[in-house]
Protein backbone atom coordinates (compact mmCIF):
# COMPACT_ATOMS: atom_id res chain seq x y z
CA UNK A 1 0.00 0.00 0.00
CA UNK A 2 1.32 3.40 -0.96
CA UNK A 3 1.37 6.31 1.51
CA UNK A 4 -0.67 9.44 0.90
CA UNK A 5 0.82 12.94 0.86
CA UNK A 6 -1.02 13.57 4.15
CA UNK A 7 0.66 10.58 5.77
CA UNK A 8 4.10 11.74 4.60
CA UNK A 9 3.31 15.19 5.97
CA UNK A 10 2.36 13.69 9.35
CA UNK A 11 5.54 11.57 9.50
CA UNK A 12 7.72 14.63 8.87
CA UNK A 13 5.77 16.90 11.23
CA UNK A 14 6.06 14.35 14.05
CA UNK A 15 9.87 14.56 13.97
CA UNK A 16 10.71 18.02 12.60
CA UNK A 17 9.04 21.11 14.12
CA UNK A 18 7.73 22.97 11.05
CA UNK A 19 6.32 26.44 10.54
CA UNK A 20 5.23 25.48 7.02
CA UNK A 21 4.90 22.03 5.47
CA UNK A 22 3.35 20.96 2.18
CA UNK A 23 3.56 17.54 0.56
CA UNK A 24 2.19 16.62 -2.86
CA UNK A 25 2.48 13.32 -4.65
CA UNK A 26 0.96 10.31 -6.33
CA UNK A 27 1.71 7.61 -3.77
CA UNK A 28 5.27 6.86 -4.88
CA UNK A 29 6.77 10.19 -5.94
CA UNK A 30 6.47 13.16 -3.60
CA UNK A 31 7.43 16.85 -3.51
CA UNK A 32 7.74 18.54 -0.13
CA UNK A 33 8.40 22.07 1.05
CA UNK A 34 9.57 21.98 4.65
CA UNK A 35 10.21 25.14 6.66
CA UNK A 36 11.78 24.74 10.08
CA UNK A 37 13.88 26.86 12.42
CA UNK A 38 15.77 23.66 13.25
CA UNK A 39 17.40 23.88 9.78
CA UNK A 40 19.25 27.06 10.79
CA UNK A 41 23.01 26.67 10.58
CA UNK A 42 22.75 23.31 8.82
CA UNK A 43 23.97 22.45 5.35
CA UNK A 44 21.52 21.15 2.75
CA UNK A 45 22.63 17.54 3.22
CA UNK A 46 22.12 17.79 6.99
CA UNK A 47 18.62 19.18 6.47
CA UNK A 48 17.75 16.33 4.12
CA UNK A 49 19.17 13.79 6.56
CA UNK A 50 16.83 15.15 9.23
CA UNK A 51 13.86 14.53 6.95
CA UNK A 52 15.09 11.09 5.91
CA UNK A 53 15.50 10.20 9.58
CA UNK A 54 11.90 11.27 10.18
CA UNK A 55 10.72 8.94 7.42
CA UNK A 56 12.99 6.07 8.45
CA UNK A 57 12.48 2.76 6.65
CA UNK A 58 9.56 4.20 4.72
CA UNK A 59 12.12 5.72 2.33
CA UNK A 60 13.20 2.20 1.30
CA UNK A 61 9.90 0.39 1.56
CA UNK A 62 7.07 2.77 0.68
CA UNK A 63 8.41 5.97 -0.89
CA UNK A 64 10.05 5.65 -4.27
CA UNK A 65 11.18 9.27 -4.57
CA UNK A 66 11.05 12.43 -2.48
CA UNK A 67 12.06 15.81 -3.80
CA UNK A 68 12.26 18.42 -1.07
CA UNK A 69 12.95 22.06 -0.39
CA UNK A 70 14.23 22.51 3.15
CA UNK A 71 14.23 26.12 4.29
CA UNK A 72 14.54 28.18 7.44
CA UNK A 73 11.68 30.60 8.11
CA UNK A 74 13.94 33.47 6.99
CA UNK A 75 14.77 31.74 3.72
CA UNK A 76 11.11 30.94 3.12
CA UNK A 77 10.13 34.59 3.66
CA UNK A 78 12.43 35.64 0.82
Amino acid sequence: MFPTPEQIKNYIAAAVPCTHLTVEGDGQHFNATIVSASFAGKRLIQRHQMVYAALGDRMREEIHALSMKTLTPEEFAQ
